[in-house]
């Protein structure tokens, strides 16, 4: 005895429209086919229990359109695995966006600081710089000539 659960896990299309989903007038959940003269129900654009729901009291012809995994499954809009990879872009640009915000604040902070504390700034030493030279005016003063040493004379010694 075959069981499922859902009817989104069994769900064929027995002939394929050649109409375009574009072309076609109405909103996101359900258009009008001009081609079939039938209502089309966009199955990925409702939830999983809107879909079942309208695939379990439907009588009749049913025109649907639905976009399928490799593995068979029917996209719904609340697929599990669709809000995961949405969140993480979320999560993504909204870690990108805030690093930035903080990158630019903290800059604005440092600049405010660097202006109002500049004395305080220059005198911090900057290991490894070399010391730019200050310039030096004035006139300049000639050494005095250092008198040259006279020599000692040496003291005779008596006997």
């Amino acid at each position: 005895m075959s069981r499922f659960d859902s009817p989104l896990n069994n769900i064929k299309i027995a002939s394929p429209c050649s109409a375009r989903w574009e072309e076609m007038f109405g909103n996101e959940r359900k258009r009008f086919c001009g081609e079939c003269k039938l209502n089309v129900y966009n199955l990925s654009g409702m939830t999983k229990y809107d879909a079942e729901n309208l695939l379990s009291v439907s009588e009749g012809r049913l025109c649907v359109r639905y976009f399928q995994r490799n593995d068979g499954t029917v996209l719904t809009a609340d697929c599990p695995v669709g809000w995961a990879k949405v969140k993480q872009r979320l999560s993504i640009c909204a870690t990108a966006v805030f690093s930035m915000l903080l990158a630019f604040v903290g800059g604005l902070m440092a600049i405010t600081f660097l202006k109002k504390h500049s004395d305080f700034v220059r005198k911090i030493p900057i290991p490894f710089a070399t010391p730019t030279p200050r310039p030096l005016m004035g006139a300049v003063r000639m050494p005095s000539p250092t008198p040259s040493p006279s020599p000692k004379a040496t003291p005779v010694e008596k006997k």
